[in-house]
Order: C-alpha cells, then structure tokens, then sequence
C-alpha cells in the first residue's frame, strides 16, 4: 500500500517534531522516543504506538504524517541532511547526564 505523502508537510512536521524533542517535557520524550525509533531502533529504543494517546493531537498528526513517510520513503534522517538534528537528540535523551556534584554536608 502507497500512501501519498506532501514532502513539505513532511518537512514541516519533522522541524516542529525535532523542536518538540530538544525540549524537556513529558511530550517531549514522547517525541524523542518517536524520532530515535526511526534512526536507529536497535540503538536507542522503541516506540510504544500507544504513546501517541499521550501526546497533544496536533503532535500525534505530525508523527503519523512522518510515520507515513517512512513507510514510503524508505530512507534514514540524514539521508534529508537530519543527522546533526538526530545525533542532538540522541545525546539530549540517550547519553547518560553527568551527575552533579553533592554539596559537602558539615557536622
């Protein structure tokens, strides 16, 4: 099955996707979860298709938009000159945070 796909509604999701994912929020990490699926699965995680329930509709529209372009395009992210935008996300949500340091507590 073939689904027709606007390249530019494409790009305009996967720009305000990307945004939503650099953020941090709940929905944000939604997001990031969505992306990273789709650049490298075995790497950074899964996507959970229920999660779409947990975000707001204007953004579950955008990931069904780019989900339908995946399923026709056949193509990773930095095919589209997305890498940078990808490798960011996947430092924001995937690479352990440094710990902050204790403050020395006096007796």
């Amino acid at each position: 099955m073939i689904i027709s796909v606007d390249v530019l509604r494409v790009t305009d999701a996967l720009e305000r996707l990307i945004a939503i994912a650099r953020r941090d929020t709940g929905q944000s990490r939604l997001v990031a979860n969505f992306l990273l699926a789709w650049w490298n699965a075995s790497r950074d995680g899964g996507f959970d298709f229920t999660d779409l329930w947990n975000v707001d509709q204007a953004i579950c529209d955008d990931m069904v938009t780019v989900f339908a372009y995946v399923a026709n395009s056949r193509c990773y992210p930095d095919s589209l000159g997305l890498g940078p935008q990808f490798e960011a996300i996947v430092t924001e949500w995937r690479q352990p945070k440094p710990r902050r340091p204790r403050k020395a507590v006096r007796a």
